[in-house]
């Protein structure tokens, strides 16, 4: 007879819920436990730490972690929507809202809550907290109707839920009671410098605050009564002042509660009580609540390791406390700290300030000056992974203390075996270096195997770093070239075909293709559309010229996107959003007449799908003659220019976004990139366009234009950093002129402006001193380029339409000369004609046999003919 399982049973479906579940998974502990999981929320376990991200896209999918369906496949139940209300110690029981659940082993993955200070009216409307998805879609609602916004609290996740707030649209202010932001993780200079850096980018921060009492307002809904006599006005409020242990279901149990909150465990994780754990931020340790995700995942397998031992024979490990350095972005400030981040008695320092580069650096040593033992960095954290190593290897450093803040931070980090490479999974360089030397090639199957990199991902770039040491130390060379043709990547091709002149492909391999490369491959389909796109972005040709139409991939071959079902879509080009009536109608008609489905697009421009290959010619005519030009959507090349309405009609707009957001759009138009590019231009705060998550964006101010540079979407969404401020409409396109063209000659093979950036020694501030302080001496030269392709611009569709030889490649007739009358119109044609037999409709198919379509057509044109076949 089959034993019975033992009952699992884990309250909460957080990160660390979710990881511990993870943890068991992978020892397919389901054969042993029936693991029932309590989620209190109606979604699954989702990012809490990316949980800004959920404005970028409106969409809480980005940020999940597991589903319903998921977990069973795993066989584990996950409970969604259903609160644990008591335990029952002494019968092994969790009471829920829906009854009761026993358990044999219980884990309580609680979390945390926030807390609002018991401040009088912190329960007035669009008074919120920020912690959850449903919190997130409240705050979303309250910024719709809203102009101010107030966050309440100055740490870590206030400066998240100002970025929030910001990226609303909202006039944003942090209110903080300490004497600095960030008081737990920074020292007073630290805190001072990231003060300097938020106000610069908007957000009004106010330090030494304590708010008495929140009333109505006279100019906005809500006025908050400051200690000090003084008060602010804002029509919503934000409070995050901190987190509480959400401990309330051993409250009123036996099992043990701290003082000041927190459920007590031991080096096991295990309570006061048998068989009962405690995981995450809901749990005391030592008297320490630990409030980031890392050690929670620490705890996740500690516990994991007691309920796996007496199957699998392991040694329970032990929770020995957790290292709390932390490395993030704050409203595009790069922060971190590491172990003793304030400072301690007695101890030594180094420190870094340059307060012109807004950057500032301090190192606390032991009193003998030889052990790393706390860090702070702001508004540069480059050396971060080898400061955390000389951390956590708790060894004497091999070199002065000052050497590590004055390194070549664009050479190769050096890092022990035992280093700790990713602290969130605590995963070291031996662990990633074994993995690769079984296989493991690519940081998606480390990231897969070992966790590196899947947790906040700050150590992505060091992992594969560790990859590519590791397959040479194997004799595994790593490809640095674009292709087997080719030892050089793109920004060396790039600069070979601009210094010596090379216009066409055969001539750039002959003189640079690697030794040995046969001559009759003559290149790939990586290499090819490679040097395309090189010879477009320098002379700015004709795509599909006699000497460039075969280097083109399948989109360019035939200027059109192909889509999934093998047809294509047809994108004309509207210029910031801005259409009249008359182009409206054309499109509709064109549309209707070839059958195609229509979708506004998020780039304020319309796309029509399902047009067959000899269609396009036809669309493309009609959409020229109606006064459209191509929109480029099918090539790595200027998308679209998206735009609010700005001050011509918002009440709101202080600047014209539209005619601005227009111009670009024309000026950058024709230019071909290494990867596709999106621009958007809002007329105030309020960020209506969603500037700051394009690879250009602007925002209107009241003394000129704020210019945001390489945010995007795709694979690796970020927001964009601010590059410039208060600029007038010449600085610029000037500061666009020089960055697309410095992209576009630097920048690695379909590389986004994002990880382009993040790939630039120094990264935005480097960025800065080409573009702004002319410290290359590339200005004069990039924005003479950038003249050339402005000047040179032509669509490729009216080219094309002139063009007899090219119009013959969209010719799909086996006997075109036989069938003229088919080619004008062939849905026209078929509505004409009697099909007084059914093979006639097969002739039609055969002459044009791709068409199947339009044998689909004629046999419903038949059936409404009420013909019979």
């Amino acid at each position: 007879m089959e034993q019975a399982k033992q009952k699992l049973l884990v309250v909460g479906n957080g990160m660390v819920g979710h990881y511990f579940i993870e943890q068991l998974c992978q020892q397919k502990m389901s054969q042993y436990y029936d693991i029932q999981v309590l989620g209190e929320e109606q979604i699954a376990a989702y990012d809490r730490v990316q949980l800004s991200k959920y404005f970028e896209s409106g969409s809480a999918d980005s940020l999940m972690l597991a589903s319903q369906a998921e977990y069973q496949k795993q066989g584990v139940t996950l409970h969604l929507g259903q609160k644990a209300t008591a335990i029952d110690t002494a019968n092994k029981q969790v009471v829920t809202e829906q009854g009761r659940m026993s358990y044999d082993k219980l884990v309580l993955a609680t979390g945390s809550y926030p807390f609002v200070p018991p401040i009088n009216g912190n329960d007035r409307s669009d008074c919120l907290v920020y912690r959850t998805i449903d919190d997130l879609k409240a705050i979303e609602q309250a910024a719709s109707r809203s102009r101010s916004g107030v966050v309440v609290g100055g740490g870590l996740l206030g400066l998240e839920a100002a970025n929030a707030l910001q990226s609303l649209g909202l006039d944003t202010h942090v209110v903080e009671f300490a004497p600095q932001l960030m008081s737990v993780q920074l020292n007073e200079r630290g805190g001072q410098l990231l003060k300097q850096k938020i106000e610069a980018l908007g957000v009004n921060v106010h330090l030494n605050k304590a708010t008495t009492a929140i009333v109505d307002g006279e100019r906005a809904r809500h006025r908050m009564n400051f200690s000090d006599g003084s008060f602010l006005e804002a029509d919503m409020l934000v409070f995050s002042a901190g987190i509480r242990p959400q401990d309330s279901l051993a409250r009123g149990t036996d099992i043990e509660v701290g003082e000041r909150g927190g459920i007590v465990i031991d080096d096991y994780c295990q309570t006061s009580i048998t068989d009962v754990f405690a995981i995450g931020e809901c749990a005391l340790w030592q008297q320490k609540i630990f409030g980031l995700v890392a050690p929670g995942y620490q705890m996740a397998n500690v516990v994991a390791s007691q309920i796996t031992a007496e199957y699998l024979n392991n040694t329970p490990s032990q929770f020995k406390g957790a290292d709390m350095s932390t490395k993030l972005k704050l409203l595009g400030v790069d922060v971190a700290s590491i172990g003793k981040s304030r400072g301690f008695e007695n101890a030594q320092y180094v420190e870094l300030s340059d307060r012109q580069a807004g950057i500032y650096k301090k190192l606390w040593l032991d009193e003998t000056g030889e052990y790393l033992k706390g860090a702070v960095l702001v508004g540069n954290v480059d050396e971060y992974t080898s400061l955390l190593s000389a951390y956590l290897s708790a060894e004497p450093l091999e070199a002065p203390a000052a050497t590590l803040l004055l390194a070549d931070n664009s050479a190769p980090i050096s890092l022990k075996d035992n280093a700790i490479v990713c602290s969130c999974h605590q995963v070291t360089k031996s662990a990633i270096c074994e993995q690769v030397r079984e296989g493991k090639h690519s940081l998606t199957e480390i990231k897969s195997c070992t966790k590196a990199a899947s947790g906040c991902g700050g150590c992505a770039a060091v992992v594969e770093q560790i990859i590519d040491e590791a397959l040479v130390e194997q004799g595994i060379e790593t490809e640095q070239g674009v292709c087997c043709h080719f030892e050089h990547d793109r920004q060396a091709l790039f600069h070979l075909c601009q210094v010596g002149g090379i216009k066409d492909f055969s001539t750039l391999y002959q003189q640079h293709a690697k030794a040995g490369a046969s001559s009759l491959a003559l290149g790939c389909e990586i290499c090819k559309p490679l040097a395309a796109s090189i010879f477009a972005t320098l002379d700015n040709d004709y795509v599909l010229s006699e000497q460039h139409v075969a280097l083109q991939d399948t989109n360019d071959a035939y200027l059109g996107n192909l889509q999934k079902d093998g047809s294509y879509s047809v994108v004309p080009r509207i210029a910031g959003g801005e259409i009249t009536p008359d182009k409206l109608i054309a499109i509709g008609e064109i549309a209707k007449k070839f059958d195609l489905y229509t979708k506004i697009t998020g780039g304020q421009r319309i796309d029509m799908f399902g047009a067959q290959l000899s269609e396009l010619p036809q669309i493309w005519q009609q959409l020229i003659e109606a006064g459209f030009e191509t929109g480029h959507a099918y090539g790595k090349s200027l998308r679209t220019v998206k735009s609010c309405v700005g001050d011509t009609w918002c009440r709101y707009g202080v600047q014209d976004s539209v005619s601005l957001a227009i111009a670009l759009e024309n000026r950058y138009k024709g230019l071909r990139a290494p990867h596709k590019i999106k621009m958007a231009v809002s007329g105030c705060t309020r960020e209506c366009a969603e500037a700051q998550s394009k690879d250009i964006g602007v925002i209107a101010s009241e003394n000129g234009w704020n210019l945001y540079v390489c945010g995007n979407g795709g694979m690796r969404p970020r927001h964009g950093d601010l590059f410039a401020t208060d600029l007038s409409t010449e600085q610029l396109v000037s500061y666009i002129d020089r960055i697309l063209m410095f992209y576009s000659k630097t920048a690695g093979r379909l590389q986004r402006t994002s990880v382009w950036m993040e790939s630039l020694a120094g990264g935005l501030e480097y960025l800065q001193s080409v573009i702004i302080g002319d410290e290359l001496g590339l200005a004069a030269e990039l924005e003479a380029q950038m003249k050339k392709v402005v000047s040179s611009y032509q669509c490729e569709w009216q080219t094309s339409l002139n063009d007899k030889h090219f119009l013959s490649r969209f010719d799909e007739f086996v006997n075109p000369q036989d069938a003229p009358e088919y080619s004008e119109n062939p849905y026209q044609y078929l509505r004409e004609q009697k099909f007084p037999m059914q093979s006639d409709v097969q002739t039609f198919s055969t002459v044009i046999p791709s068409a199947n379509r339009v044998g689909d057509i004629a046999v419903s044109i038949i059936e409404e003919q009420e013909v019979i076949l």
